[in-house]
């Protein structure tokens, strides 16, 4: 992918607010732009104090961004490597948004703080063994995401919701925009000046 190198000198461009790293370049192309479709969609909208929205819209950018940009420019083993990473996403997601919705009733209960610990550890053990078997069975020993289950904790389950739970949204408003990028990002930059509830609501309907 010729423009690795140009992308990686981006940060000293001034383009991004977050770093991005030489050790990037080396990700498959679709990874890749996916990262820098993520990073730009923070420059299109930003609204503050509200997380779920602004990490939702990047997402979804990135999403549609990456898969455009392959139809068109990426080669078929490239994209066919972004199908096989992006099947594993979708698995990741599956087994978190489960083991989320566990952790949330976990902690709504009225057991005790001691009997949260011990069943919060057992969670985690059966998270776990839940992916060490998609690893071998679905993955072929793909070990892309040891190290986010290595370190999890219930906390780890809740940000991934903050990337993820509005993209749909987000989703039925790029559709609803005629799959139109400028046009979409009109309607989600007046979104994110209005109060949270409303935008909220705006996206919900």
């Amino acid at each position: 992918m010729p423009a690795y190198s140009t992308l990686g000198r981006l940060p000293q461009s001034g383009w991004l607010a977050d770093p991005l790293l030489n050790t990037f370049i080396d990700y498959p192309e679709g990874e890749l732009a996916r990262l820098v479709f993520h990073e730009l969609a923070h420059q299109v909208a930003f609204a503050p104090g509200d997380t779920l929205f602004n990490e939702s819209f990047a997402t979804a950018v990135e999403t549609v961004g990456a898969e455009r940009w392959l139809a068109g420019r990426a080669s078929p083993d490239a994209r066919a490597e972004y199908a096989r990473a992006e099947a594993r996403r979708t698995d990741f997601h599956e087994l978190t948004d489960r083991y989320r919705s566990e952790f949330t009733a976990l902690y709504a209960s009225p057991a005790s703080d001691a009997a949260k610990r011990e069943d919060k550890a057992a969670l985690l053990a059966r998270v776990r063994a839940d992916y060490a078997t998609m690893k071998a069975t679905r993955w072929n020993g793909y070990a892309g995401y040891d190290g986010w289950f290595a370190r999890a904790d219930n906390a780890s389950f809740g940000v991934l919701a903050s990337y993820t739970g509005l993209v749909p949204g987000f989703e039925k408003l790029f559709d609803r925009e005629g799959r139109n990028f400028p046009r979409f990002y009109a309607e989600v930059r007046r979104l994110a000046a209005l109060p949270k509830a409303e935008r909220r609501a705006a996206l919900a309907s």
